[in-house]
């Protein structure tokens, strides 16, 4: 499929995602569950917010290094838009690499862990955040695959 990349307009946002394929499944993050804290105990993707006016893209791409110690190439990203939450703009991109990254992964000290996810596992599961389920399954359902 052709990359996907609604343009960066530079216009202030919150934060970034990445939906990260190492072959067919998804690098999925269990996050920390504190109390008080939003979505606690669920499935989680790589990302987080905006750190010195990097764009969208960038901030996603290291999101996934500081969590995952993944270096995606912005070249692996071939979907991504901007999403209205609230009055924030957060981004959420679609990454894929090649199956054998795996083996590259060294979780960081966000979360209770990390694993490899089915797509399908991701879009039904009740614990993984809902905004995130949303998203994915609209890029599955632009990629024309089943979810």
């Amino acid at each position: 499929m052709q990359n996907d990349i609604q343009a960066y307009d530079g216009a202030p946002f919150g934060g970034a995602k990445l939906a990260l394929y190492l072959g067919a499944k998804l690098a999925v993050i269990l996050r920390d569950d504190t109390p008080g804290l939003l979505f606690a105990d669920h499935w989680d993707l790589p990302g987080g917010g905006r750190e010195d006016g990097e764009t969208p893209q960038d901030c996603a791409l290291r999101e996934c290094r500081e969590e995952l110690g993944l270096v995606v190439p912005p070249a692996a990203i071939v979907w991504g838009r901007a999403f209205a939450e609230g009055a924030e703009v957060k981004w959420f991109f679609v990454a894929c690499m090649p199956p054998e990254a795996v083996g590259r992964v060294v979780f960081g000290d966000e979360g209770q862990g990390w694993q490899m996810m089915e797509e399908a596992g991701f879009l039904t599961h009740p614990k993984a955040v809902p905004a995130f389920q949303s998203r994915l399954a609209i890029w599955a359902g632009l990629r024309g695959a089943p979810s």
